[in-house]
């Protein structure tokens, strides 16, 4: 049941549309409510399994300190894509079978992260031979994340090493995914910061200020507040928020 309310926390926002800027907004005194109710009109089994309980784990170990959305700030190298990048260029279905839980199969997976890029993009977002990417940040257009709903994409991304994607709009799946996973932050913007920037620059991300600072160029570019979103995401994901917050119980070992 903390699955599917938590979900709803998340796809009942109007503006989480393919077509349209995601503003979610959690907060654990309000949209995050788990109830205990059960519709007799629509009789369902709990689940009893949480395939990427794992893979969140992981997202969130890798953090070697637990901070705030004001005081976060990510810098590295960039990687630039366009509009429509889809989740069958972020990881083919090919590699779907790769299962996040595994932690071999999770570095696995993200060796293969934008692998579905076409050859127009001549730098390839990891080197051949290696298995993490060089590039912290991800910068892209219109309606990134498009296509088929697969959380191995956010996955993808986050076992690669990148830290966050910059786009002027999301599809609505991969945003909410991202945020379910506590992968990547899916960050927004209304500038087309992809055309101003190029693969290779070095920016920084500065959560609390909501801003994108590109030392390469000298340019600055305001983003859009990650708001109550930003501690779901650093905490590994909504369920690791939930236990983290008191929602659910603590996990058992």
């Amino acid at each position: 049941m903390a699955a599917s309310t938590a979900s709803a926390a998340l796809s009942g926002n109007p503006n989480l549309t393919s077509s349209h800027k995601p503003h979610a907004s959690l907060s654990p005194h309000s949209n995050l409510r788990f109830s205990t109710a059960i519709s007799p009109k629509f009789p369902f089994k709990f689940l009893t399994t949480i395939p990427f309980t794992t893979a969140t784990t992981a997202a969130s170990t890798r953090r070697s300190t637990t901070v705030t959305a004001s005081t976060t700030s990510f810098h590295g190298l960039c990687y630039v894509v366009r509009d429509n990048v889809d989740t069958d260029q972020i990881i083919p279905a090919e590699y779907l079978t790769l299962v996040p839980s595994n932690p071999d199969e999770y570095q696995k997976l993200g060796s293969y992260a934008f692998i579905g890029l076409p050859s127009s993009y001549e730098t390839r977002f990891i080197e051949a031979g290696e298995l993490k990417t060089k590039y912290t940040i991800v910068i892209a257009g219109q309606n990134f994340g498009c296509g088929s709903s697969r959380e191995h994409a956010p996955v993808a991304l986050g076992a690669a090493g990148a830290r966050a994607v910059v786009a002027e709009s999301y599809a609505r799946i991969f945003f909410r995914n991202s945020v379910s996973t506590g992968e990547v932050y899916p960050l927004e913007t209304d500038v087309r910061i992809c055309e101003e920037c190029r693969t290779g620059d070095v920016v920084t991300i500065e959560l609390g200020e909501s801003k994108l600072i590109n030392h390469t160029t000298g340019k600055e570019y305001k983003l859009n507040p990650v708001g109550d979103l930003g501690p779901v995401i650093e905490a590994g994901g909504i369920f690791a928020y939930a236990r983290k917050t008191g929602m659910i119980p603590a996990q058992t070992a």
